[in-house]
């Protein structure tokens, strides 16, 4: 996924500034050649041009609304599947209470350690979340292993029982979600759409630039509106675009699962957090800085 993005090496406020500066530059470089043609005696008039720039501004326009149509889709997307393993980590813990012992108890634990990974990462930076993502779902995962063996315990202890079924159907749920949410990070915008679109911006600016330069009449203020208005759009695209923009996904939820799951379990639970998961996200981050000292 390196590949895929590389506007993630910009920040948002860098794309904002820079989408200024691309149609300004446009404009400018499309009025000097309109003041030039100007001077010929065969040049375009001002009236032939208003169908083809309003064709082209309409273009840009359905490309922008086509773009950030996308970017919210993904948005709605991340957040429908926080809620929904909200809901599924929920459900798998209380049915993991009517397990037999040591499962019952073993997998609640698990589960535990399970949303306080998560919620600890999501309390912390945007930069700290990059930096802890690959890492979390790796732990994750074997958390999850771990669990699914109590799942297979069960199972050949006992294939008839619906509490163990009902058990292993939420459990089964709860790691086709992870995947999901993992899976639905990556995606982001091609970057084939941010090159067609960035195309077409300059060319509809250069456009509108070479008829202001055509009529001999230039509004700076205008141009100025123009460029801070379509650049706040491209913002926007781009910070729901980002998992961890701006406008991220609110993780309230998730807060509020962990805050039930720690009343459910009681002094005993908050002291085995104590003891076996005192700072999860302070570990993570220090596997990956000391990583990159080894690399």
């Amino acid at each position: 996924m390196e590949a895929v993005f590389r506007l993630d090496g910009i920040p948002l406020c860098g794309i904002f500034i820079l989408a200024i500066v691309t149609v300004l530059a446009s404009i400018g470089i499309g009025t000097l050649l309109g003041r030039h043609r100007r001077t010929l005696p065969d040049h375009e008039s001002e009236s032939s041009l208003g169908t083809i720039i309003g064709a082209m501004l309409g273009l840009l326009a359905f490309m922008l609304a086509f773009t950030f149509g996308m970017a919210a889709d993904r948005f709605q997307t991340r957040k429908q599947l926080l809620l929904d393993e909200v809901n599924t980590i929920g459900t798998t813990y209380l049915r993991a209470g009517l397990l037999q012992e040591p499962h019952g108890s073993e997998v609640q634990a698990l589960l535990r350690h399970y949303v306080d990974f998560r919620a600890g990462l999501a309390s912390q930076p945007p930069a700290d979340q990059v930096k802890g993502l690959k890492e979390l779902i790796l732990r994750s995962e074997e958390l999850q292993s771990q669990m699914w063996l109590h799942a297979i315990a069960l199972a050949k202890a006992d294939r008839s029982s619906e509490i163990d079924a009902l058990f292993i159907s939420s459990l089964n749920e709860l790691m086709e979600i992870h995947n999901s949410r993992a899976t639905t990070i990556s995606y982001r915008i091609p970057p084939a759409i941010w090159y067609v679109l960035s195309c077409i911006t300059i060319l509809s600016m250069v456009t509108v630039g070479y008829q202001e330069g055509l009529s001999g009449k230039r509004s700076v203020k205008m141009g100025i509106v123009l460029a801070f208005t379509f650049s706040a759009v491209v913002f926007l695209i781009a910070d729901l675009d980002r998992a961890t923009g701006t406008l991220r996904v609110n993780q309230k939820p998730l807060f509020e699962l962990q805050r039930r799951i720690q009343e459910a379990a009681g002094p005993d639970g908050a002291a085995e957090k104590a003891m076996l998961l005192i700072d999860p996200v302070a570990e993570i981050l220090h596997d990956h800085h000391a990583a990159e000292i080894l690399q």
